[in-house]
């Protein structure tokens, strides 16, 4: 799918043993358009998606963007080659979001480009979203709170506790949230190439008004429904679920290439017939397996939230604000909307 887990300090000591990607780019590769300024537009790499989306639609006809993460490649598993970083050095702005892709995050650090942007210092990050069990640590209806504890209120589905924690970096599937990163993106930019800056804060400007517009159909769309909770294939919704007060109940945590455990799977179900769940989420990006076992098992139905990691084929909306409504719809199908 798209970039979503929480990577806790192992997995980026492994991020080494990922398999090598090649570097793609939307518009090209990021050597081939540097050693060309005839047009005189700003260079831009952006880690994935989430950040593509903003540069383009923020820069404009003033950028020339390019993204590290090919279509349809799960961010989290990208690896660059020593070669791409070297590309990285030559590019006039980094657009990334700490977090998500640890190999990215050291060939950025090394390429030590003036412009470069981290999308997670533009907003306040939450640990929301990492634990297994209800985001917001409290009981299910009519359980007191010691039995709470027993749906692993304490233990985190990447086998961390809630002391080792890290934030949550998918701050893009709150529309209030990506709103605050686009607007920092924007002042970078104007700071970036001031002779476009007016168009920079125009088109910073007319995004926010857009998101705004979603956020409200958010809102709206989920104030009344028959439950308030939905079981995922991982925790990649934790910003979402806190911002319409829903309840996320991720199958493998924050990383959709865990394993839960038969006593996951087993709360789950019970959650499920507690809660009134009625549908199990899996994504385009990541193995349907166990969401679709698991639904069957609890007789229930299956459905795509997208974590909106990258756009593909599959995908069920052309851009960021189609897919979120997408979203929205699942949802509002899912939890029994009025």
């Amino acid at each position: 799918m798209n970039v979503r887990r929480l990577i806790p300090a192992p997995a980026v000591a492994g991020a080494a043993a990922l398999a090598l990607v090649t570097l793609s780019a939307c518009s090209g590769s990021a050597g081939a358009k540097n050693g060309d300024k005839s047009d005189g537009r700003l260079d831009v790499v952006a880690s994935f998606y989430p950040m593509q989306y903003l540069a383009e639609q923020i820069g404009g006809d003033h950028v020339a963007v390019t993204t590290l993460t090919k279509p349809g490649v799960e961010p989290h598993d990208l690896e660059l080659k020593p070669r791409q970083t070297s590309e990285l050095r030559q590019t006039d702005y980094v657009l990334y979001l700490k977090g998500i892709q640890p190999a990215v995050d050291e060939a950025i650090k090394q390429a030590g480009v003036e412009n470069t942007v981290d999308a997670a210092t533009l907003t306040e990050l939450e640990d929301h979203g990492t634990a297994v069990g209800h985001d917001h640590d409290h009981g299910h209806e009519g359980e007191a709170p010691e039995e709470h504890a027993e749906h692993g209120g304490e233990e985190h589905a990447d086998g961390h506790g809630a002391e080792g924690a890290a934030a949550d970096p998918h701050v893009w599937l709150d529309p209030v949230k990506y709103a605050e990163v686009a607007k920092g993106v924007g002042a970078s930019l104007e700071k970036a190439d001031p002779a476009n800056a007016a168009d920079y804060k125009k088109n910073t400007d007319a995004l926010v008004t857009k998101l705004n517009g979603l956020h409200t159909n958010f809102e709206q769309g989920l104030k009344n429904t028959a439950t308030r909770t939905f079981i995922t294939t991982h925790s990649a919704f934790g910003y979402l679920a806190e911002r319409y007060g829903l309840e996320q109940e991720g199958i493998a945590g924050v990383d959709p290439e865990n394993e839960p455990s038969p006593a996951r799977i087993k709360e789950l179900q019970t959650i499920a017939k507690q809660d009134k769940v009625t549908t199990v989420f899996f994504e385009t990006l990541a193995s349907d397996k166990t969401a679709k076992a698991l639904a069957k098992d609890a007789g229930l139905k299956t459905d795509v939230l997208d974590p909106l990691e990258g756009i593909t084929e599959q995908s069920k909306g052309d851009d960021y604000f189609g897919v979120m409504e997408s979203n929205l719809a699942a949802l509002q199908k899912a939890l029994g909307a009025k």
